[in-house]
């Protein structure tokens, strides 16, 4: 190689090194994999649903709120650190976890294996039954019977794995993008039954005349927890004391109560 061109590949060199620092200078840093780095930037960041109501929903501000909104902000009083709640989707809500666009999530993340193998979970800080919601004109009274129904879920949810797990060869499963997609669905006769929580079956009801819709069987009860990234032990630690610590003082149950109307589940 020439002088001239070992020169020309050192400036080069220079220069990407250059970028490269401006890059990592640029950057933001979005999620804390400690609580010390989570005290460091003094903020929490953390994930919920707005479709999900009461669990998760917008007030009159079109802000995010609902129990587990009220759950991130005692849980970033009880850190000392200011909030930051950011929506995400059913889908999406894990791989904004893990992509660290979050801390963690807040965001009726059901315990399940599958999900166990991606994230971290705390102890449950909720729970929620799940049903098989629609017209009272439908013959179904358990999963067998759903041969032939059009059934419609959230796509990638606890209802979306267990009504494909039981349901009948036949069975027409028709998934939407949230649970408000999927209500909307059943009221506008697209489907004849959802899998739902008992509070999405509940908000049904109020939209429609009296008797058009009835709970058909109980799909599962499911557990909800704070979801963080594998290796965030220390974090881990500081959430499962935070919800033990609350659930024992009766805090967690007073925001259950004041959202869903009745008494926080007994939790595994």
């Amino acid at each position: 190689m020439t002088l001239s061109l070992q020169r020309r590949a050192f400036a080069g060199s220079i220069a990407a090194l250059g970028l490269g620092a401006l890059l990592t200078v640029a950057t933001p840093f979005a999620a804390a994999q400690t609580v010390a780095e989570l005290k460091k930037k003094g903020e929490l960041t953390v994930g919920l649903l707005v479709d999900f109501p009461p669990y998760g929903t917008t007030n009159a501000q079109n802000q995010p709120d609902g129990y587990d909104a009220d759950v991130a902000r005692l849980l970033a009083r009880d850190l000392g650190l200011k909030l930051n709640l950011v929506p995400v989707t059913g889908p999406n809500r894990i791989p904004f976890l893990l992509t660290n666009k979050v801390d963690l999530l807040v965001a009726s993340l059901a315990v399940t294996p599958e999900r166990a193998k991606q994230v971290t979970f705390s102890k449950p800080y909720s729970a929620a039954t799940i049903v098989m919601y629609g017209s009272k004109k439908a013959a179904i009274k358990g999963a067998p019977d759903l041969k032939g129904f059009r059934i419609g879920v959230a796509r990638a949810s606890t209802q979306d794995v267990t009504v494909t797990q039981m349901a009948p060869q036949g069975t027409e499963i028709r998934r939407f993008d949230d649970d408000a997609s999927a209500m909307q669905a059943l009221i506008s006769g697209q489907v004849d039954a959802i899998g739902c929580s008992t509070t999405v079956a509940a908000q049904i009801a109020k939209r429609v005349p009296a008797n058009t819709f009835e709970q058909k069987f109980v799909l599962r009860q499911q557990e909800m927890a704070v979801a963080m990234r594998p290796g965030q032990d220390e974090l881990l630690k500081t959430v499962n004391d935070f919800v033990a610590r609350n659930t024992a003082n009766g805090e967690l149950n007073k925001l259950y109560v004041k959202w869903l109307e009745t008494e926080l589940p007994k939790m595994q």
